[in-house]
């Protein structure tokens, strides 16, 4: 048991020591540095002024300590996910301590700390003069000048930047040679001596056990105890405090991690090995307990016990790294990426380096631990390795209005390595850009098209707009002055296709969207530019993968998805249309804490990306997509969701969502090279097709845990039917009338030809007609046949009529008498039916009518 209390002797001697020693010190200097020379009472006052002028203050910094990264565990608790550290250190307080261990150290390193002043000036005096007589490098500190070492020390690796820097640290804080060996140990003299008059004799203690090192990366005696013997500091036997204690003097000597032996002989041969019994050691901790004896601080049973037990370790390992965060890997390493970055965490880099190995900090994350699990559970059903492609997949969950990242998963396991080409193990984070530890992102295909959608509703058109979609020439703004002229066609040969080769059709922006057509959203680039949109997608957050902006060059084809991006930059963009239009950068840190409790937590802020009525009507176009192109990701639990599909050229294929909860974004395609997803099955599903599987596993967790609302009503101007105008073409040809309807945005039906006088193949009816009519309205055309002549006027007789118009090639006549009192008794006629003019065959009834006196039942 260490004196908790001095006593009166002890008293008197610290005073002695903190009053005398600086004019004995003066002295000490005197004779030990100039032994030759008397010391005059001229030399001992020149050294007395000399010592008393050194800096007197130390700045005790704060100890090198791990930063720990948390996450949620099933339960709802924080759970250690990873550490960082130069320095292996768990801090103790003076009752987290077996006493035995402050006997240990005191009775080995300094039996009189309990009654100096700070230096005990006879080891000091005998190690001085020993390093000036033989070139000795004995210490002969009190634990008050070893603490200040190591202070020293510590205070100076703190700010080192690499390890020629730390290796100077040490240089500096333990020369024993020379004039530079005495002026540091003169100093530390001088720092114990103001230390001793802070501080009291617990806490340096305390203060020395919590920095010292115990070999390797093991600083502290917490950590010392846990890693040598898997035990805490409070629960160290005698014989194990001891073995601790001993290794102060030559910590990477007397370590017992390292069964092979710590260190050779003369001859080159393992030395302090398991198969010696670590001799070395064992020699240490015997003379430890030898002097614990002879202090009275162990008895003779106690002793007799220790000294007959062999050193036994129980090596436990404080393994450090993102490798340890078993199930969130790539999510581990997101966050270290971002506390390597953010500001929050240190001005510079180097700083921000430094407090990740250095700063104690403790960061809790948002992994929702359910998520997690269920979204590892859904992208397993893509192998990490197949031989036949450089296979990836990954997802990632974000929850909307707060940004924060609740899952993030992919195919390949993390690898501490940097795993080959293809390898079933991979360091790249598939989710994110590369600056956060990604591969450069992946071409967003169709996903993309949202930014179209937003750009279109933003720029005032309505959903309901039509448009003709049709396969066909398009001339797109480039918005560097240029027009780009594109052909939306199935032919290859520099055309642009729709999926399974859909010839397109005139129709509405949200039917566009629902069937992801291609040629349809080339239509809408001809009314708002590509720059626009790609420009829209920059402000939402996105960028390259490469984090390279959109806009540098704007092509057509951009707005189909042609440009590498994140997933987690898509995921945050859906999840701003399921958040009424506000915008949340991705989150992956609830709250952080500096090691002297200061919340250090970055501050993100979410802001409006687009009106409510945007994001409304976005939403509603949408849930349209899941009748469409998103059918077969369905989930059926009631909770409403919207999507959007994507297939880049059978290279990637993407499912992006949103609930009004949490958003859901999935990738599965080319790591590298340019195989065909359709070209390949696995666990039952087409590659292209495999997202089905994946999105709505992942989705449906989420709103199993969360839940979900319906989403607004859209917007009414926003889903309007505007009318256009209807051009006429009577009197055109067929494909004439067609190509003129369908480039004014209208579906357009050929009837059947009907008869007229016009040349065969002329439109001669159109219905509706010319005018003004809701767009998308299907247009019927009819056609003369040609075969069409006007039914004469006749008058007269009726017989003279009847013959008339046989003469003129009617070959069905027919009369019909109307009796009339005044009319002639032969009869007159008055018109014929049809009525004259009108076009008809001439095999077509027609009928004389006329009135008589008296019909005298003729018909």
């Amino acid at each position: 048991m260490p004196q908790l209390k001095r006593t009166a002797t002890g008293v008197l001697g610290g005073i002695a020591g903190l009053v005398g020693l600086s004019a004995i010190a003066g002295i000490l200097v005197t004779a030990t540095v100039t032994p030759a020379i008397a010391v005059s009472g001229y030399a001992a006052s020149s050294a007395l002024d000399s010592f008393e002028n050194m800096p007197g203050f130390l700045q005790i910094d704060p100890l090198m300590l791990p930063t720990e990264m948390y996450r949620k565990d099933a339960n709802g608790n924080d759970a250690l996910m990873a550490e960082f550290y130069d320095q292996n250190r768990i801090p103790v307080t003076f009752d987290q301590v077996n006493p035995v261990m402050y006997d240990a150290i005191t009775s080995s390193e300094d039996k009189n700390f309990y009654t100096h002043g700070g230096v005990d000036l006879v080891g000091t005096l005998s190690a001085l003069v020993g390093n000036a007589s033989n070139g000795s490098n004995r210490g002969g500190s009190s634990i008050t000048q070893q603490y200040v070492k190591n202070v020293l020390q510590q205070n100076c690796e703190s700010k080192a930047q690499n390890s020629d820097e730390v290796a100077a640290c040490y240089a500096t804080t333990t020369a024993n040679q020379g004039a530079e060996g005495y002026q540091r140990k003169l100093q530390e003299m001088r720092y114990a001596i103001q230390l001793e008059k802070q501080y009291s004799k617990d806490e340096i203690l305390l203060g020395y056990l919590n920095i010292t090192n115990f070999g390797g990366l093991v600083y502290g005696i917490g950590a010392a105890a846990q890693h040598y013997f898997g035990v805490s500091a409070a629960d160290l036997t005698i014989a194990q405090a001891a073995t601790i204690a001993g290794m102060v003097q030559a910590p990477n000597v007397y370590r017992i991690d390292m069964p092979e032996g710590s260190t050779t002989d003369k001859a080159g041969n393992p030395v302090n090995s398991q198969a010696d019994g670590y001799s070395l050691t064992l020699d240490r901790r015997n003379y430890v307990l030898g002097r614990m004896l002879a202090n009275g601080k162990i008895s003779q049973q106690e002793y007799d016990d220790a000294m007959a037990s062999p050193i036994t370790p129980n090596i436990t390992n404080r393994s450090q790294g993102c490798q340890n965060a078993t199930g969130a890997e790539f999510f581990c390493e997101y966050v270290r990426t971002i506390l390597l970055k953010d500001p929050a965490f240190g001005a510079d880099d180097d700083t921000r380096a430094a407090n990740l190995r250095r700063g104690g900090m403790k960061i809790y994350t948002t992994l929702d631990p359910t998520l997690q699990d269920e979204g590892m559970k859904a992208i397993s059903i893509v192998p990490a390795y197949v031989d036949y492609m450089n296979l990836g997949a990954s997802a990632v969950q974000v929850e909307v209005g707060t940004g924060r990242i609740l899952s993030m998963v992919q195919n390949r396991p993390f690898s501490t390595d940097d795993a080959p080409v293809n390898a079933p193990t991979t360091q790249v984070n598939y989710n994110v850009r590369q600056e956060n530890g990604g591969g450069g992102g992946h071409s967003a295909g169709s996903t993309y098209k949202i930014f179209s959608l937003l750009n279109w509703l933003e720029q005032g058109h309505s959903v309901n707009e039509t448009l003709n979609g049709r396969i066909g020439p398009k001339k797109v703004d480039q918005c560097d002055g240029t027009i780009q002229n594109v052909v939306a066609g199935n032919n290859g040969n520099g055309q642009i296709g729709n999926f399974e080769n859909n010839s397109g059709y005139v129709g509405t922006v949200y039917n566009f969207t629902r069937d992801s057509l291609n040629s349809g959203f080339l239509t809408m680039a001809e009314k708002i530019s590509v720059c626009s949109t790609n420009r829209l997608a920059m402000k939402m957050g996105v960028m390259t993968g490469s984090g390279g902006p959109l806009d540098t060059t704007n092509y057509a084809y951009n707005v189909l998805g042609d440009q590498a991006v994140a997933p987690i930059d898509m995921a945050q963009v859906y999840a701003s249309v399921a958040a009424k239009g506000t915008l949340c950068p991705s989150k992956a840190i609830d709250k952080a804490i500096d090691a002297q409790g200061k919340d250090i937590t970055p501050q993100i802020t979410c802001q409006p990306a687009m009106s409510e009525a945007v994001a409304a009507t976005a939403a509603y176009t949408l849930q349209g997509v899941m009748t469409g192109t998103g059918s077969g990701a369905r989930i059926g639990d009631g909770v409403p969701v919207f999507g959007k599909t994507g297939i880049h050229e059978y290279l990637h294929t993407w499912m992006d969502g949103s609930s009004t909860k949490v958003a859901t974004v999935v990738w599965v395609g080319n790591v590298e090279g340019t195989d065909l997803l359709s070209d390949h099955s696995e666990n039952g599903y087409v590659l292209s097709r495999i997202r089905n599987s994946i999105w709505p596993a992942m989705q449906g967790a989420a709103n199993a845990k969360y839940g979900g609302d319906r989403f607004p009503d859209p917007d009414a101007a926003l889903t309007k039917r505007q009318l256009t105008d209807l051009p006429s073409v009577i009197g055109m040809t067929v494909s004439q009338a067609q190509q003129t309807l369908s480039t004014a945005g209208f579906s357009v039906t050929v009837g059947d030809p009907v008869d007229g006088t016009e040349a065969a193949g002329t439109i001669i009816q159109q219905d509706p007609g010319a005018g003004r009519v809701a767009g998308g309205t299907t247009v019927t055309i009819r056609p003369s046949n040609g075969q069409g002549i006007a039914v004469p006027a006749v008058s007269g007789k009726p017989a003279d009529a009847v013959a008339n118009l046989k003469a003129q090639g009617f070959s069905n006549v027919g009369q019909q008498c109307t009796a009339s009192p005044t009319a002639d008794d032969n009869g007159t006629v008055t018109g014929t039916d049809p009525a004259a003019g009108t076009v008809v065959n001439r095999g077509t009834q027609i009928t004389v009518q006329y009135q008589a006196k008296n019909c005298g039942g003729r018909p």
